[in-house]
């Protein structure tokens, strides 16, 4: 490890984590490298070419052969692929779908995964640190980060902003449905085969159920504060 500071904040789906980082990488000024958009970059490319998602060999050469660029933007930040602005095409319902086949696709974790720790040690380097989120950061990522945060919020929580954001998008659903569908991820996520969602002894939990966005970040770097490593 560098003398780059790493914040890895991990935990479940619909925690807000992403958000949070980037506000968070903000506030510290910080490179945020969101590491989902990697993977659904991956995921885009995949599908482009039609590739087989169930065919490890076919991934991993795309992964090798897809470049992609993290770069900071207002609302989102910016996500290149082979010199394509893909921001928005790489949240499509399609692309979340077939997402989890390239996540649970062990070549392509261990070229993404270099790649994160290559951005995290080098490329932050001008900023002084980076802050990554995932299931991941804290334990396989980067084991040795400065500060590992788990960040939580309730089933009821996670459900309620997973639902607002089906609406903004026009996708009908219920709250119930939804649920049952944070639930059912969250099962997947803690038992996966690799990049599975774990805790460390090291990490810092954090239930967010009833705070913003702005004050889940504050609270975050106010610890980084107060608490320099």
């Amino acid at each position: 490890m560098t003398n780059v500071i790493i914040v890895a904040i991990d935990g479940p789906a619909g925690a807000g984590k992403s958000t949070v980082a980037k506000t968070l990488a903000k506030k510290l000024g910080f490179l945020h490298i969101d590491t989902g958009a990697m993977y659904r970059s991956v995921t885009l490319a995949a599908l482009r070419q039609k590739a087989d998602l169930k065919n490890d060999l076919e991934l991993e050469k795309i992964a090798r052969e897809s470049k992609i660029e993290l770069k900071p933007g207002e609302p989102e930040n910016m996500v290149f692929l082979n010199g394509e602005d893909v921001s928005k095409e790489i949240r499509t319902p399609e692309v979340t779908r077939a997402s989890a086949h390239i996540a649970n696709s062990v070549p392509v974790r261990k070229i993404l995964v270099a790649r994160q720790q290559q951005m995290g040690r080098n490329d932050s380097a001008t900023y002084g640190g980076a802050v990554l989120e995932g299931r991941d950061i804290g334990t396989d990522v980067f084991p040795d980060a400065q500060y590992k945060f788990y960040l939580d919020a309730s089933v009821e929580t996670r459900a309620e902003r997973r639902l607002r954001d089906l609406e903004r998008a026009g996708t009908a659903s219920t709250l119930e449905k939804v649920m049952a569908e944070v639930k059912a991820r969250d099962e997947r996520d803690m038992n996966r085969a690799v990049g599975g969602l774990r805790k460390t002894s090291e990490s810092i939990v954090m239930d967010h159920s009833d705070l913003t966005v702005d004050q889940s970040a504050e609270e975050l770097f106010q610890y980084i504060r107060q608490n320099p490593r």
